[in-house]
């Protein structure tokens, strides 16, 4: 491990020792919500900007502003593609991103916290209660009601999906607002959902098509994922083979990543951009999608499509693709017929996505 890597390190443990009794303390016994169109603004706080954790809140946006659909919603976020995400979220008013180097954007690193204090919320939520900088946001924001994301030892015994990343802040919310004397919510959660456009389904279609020519459906394959989530190229390339042999009668086109590499040394047609929402546009016009635990898988998973998780390490239950007819296979343990049989089963039974009615 590098010298940075290990401050870092450091440096997070010693935020989340530091803050994880913020809010701990907070009493909701004589605290009333009325009525519910009084809710004019929430913040949601989510200090984090990768693809995949940013895409992961989207079903606790959905909650939020199904609750409460007249409020205006704040994000608190880092970088720069929550913009991107969540552009026809029509509730979704600022975008508060901390600079992802702060030492280096002291000015813009101090005017977000400003921000976050000017501004008046009625709801203040933090997504993830391990957060330090989620939990000091609302903290440190000017909300009549304010949640820390702990979770509830209740949630946990009755949910068998709980310990999903998508859903758990859903529950923990769900939680906090019986606090405040709202009836118990046992609504199925929402799927992720990058919210594409008609216009921009037909763009994906016309990609695929410039590609093809061919009336034929599509299989996406992503085969990239960083560090140990990765394949290695030899499974790759034999896990291509067989999709060549078996799926003859369908197009089947990798998506590259930003890095711009392959596992299977470009041997399948490739589409390539760096407009997450352009990728998406293509993933939703395909049939499946299989890759790896990344940004990407969840992409396609908010763009609606069946998708097959492939993971090799990290935690199934927390990280799994899920709607759609979705799965996640642990790949240690699947064989061949395994393979085939859950891709049969989604092809023959699952659908285009929710967006095949709109091309």
């Amino acid at each position: 491990m590098g010298i940075q890597r290990k401050i870092n390190v450091f440096r997070r443990g010693l935020m989340r020792t530091l803050t994880k009794n913020i809010g701990k303390s907070g009493s909701l016994e004589d605290i009333i919500l009325v009525d519910k169109t009084d809710i004019k603004r929430i913040l949601i706080c989510r200090p984090n900007g990768r693809l995949g954790n940013l895409l992961l809140i989207t079903p606790l946006v959905q909650e939020v502003t199904e609750i409460f659909p007249n409020c205006k919603v704040d994000l608190f976020v880092k970088g720069t593609l929550a913009p991107i995400i969540f552009e026809n979220y029509k509730n979704i008013d600022k975008i508060i991103d901390l600079p992802k180097k702060p030492f280096k954007n002291l000015l813009k690193y101090l005017n977000v916290w400003i921000s976050i204090k000017r501004q008046k919320y009625d709801i203040a939520i933090n997504v993830d209660q391990n957060s330090s900088s989620g939990r000091l946001a609302v903290q440190f924001s000017n909300a009549k009601y304010k949640f820390f994301g702990d979770s509830n030892e209740e949630s946990q015994l009755l949910k068998n999906d709980y310990e999903h990343i998508a859903k758990y802040p859903v529950y923990n919310f769900r939680h906090y607002l019986t606090k405040l004397r709202f009836p118990k919510s046992n609504k199925i959660i929402a799927p992720l959902d990058l919210k594409l456009t008609p216009s921009e389904i037909a763009e994906g279609k016309e990609i695929l098509n410039d590609l093809f020519h061919n009336d034929k459906k599509t299989i996406c394959i992503f085969t990239y994922a960083t560090g140990d989530k990765c394949l290695s190229t030899d499974w790759w390339e034999n896990f291509y083979s067989k999709l060549k042999e078996e799926y003859t009668n369908y197009n089947i086109i990798e998506i590259l990543p930003v890095e711009n590499v392959s596992q299977i040394a470009f041997k399948a047609p490739t589409f390539y951009s760096k407009d997450v929402r352009e990728i998406g546009s293509v993933i939703a016009n395909s049939n499946l999608f299989i890759g790896a635990d990344s940004g990407i898988m969840h992409l396609a998973s908010a763009s609606q499509t069946p998708t097959i998780g492939l993971f090799s390490g990290t935690s199934i239950k927390k990280y799994e693709p899920y709607d759609n007819c979705s799965i996640a296979i642990d790949v240690n343990i699947y064989t061949k017929k395994d393979y085939l049989k859950t891709i049969n089963s989604i092809l023959n039974n699952g659908k285009l996505g929710n967006y095949s009615n709109a091309m």
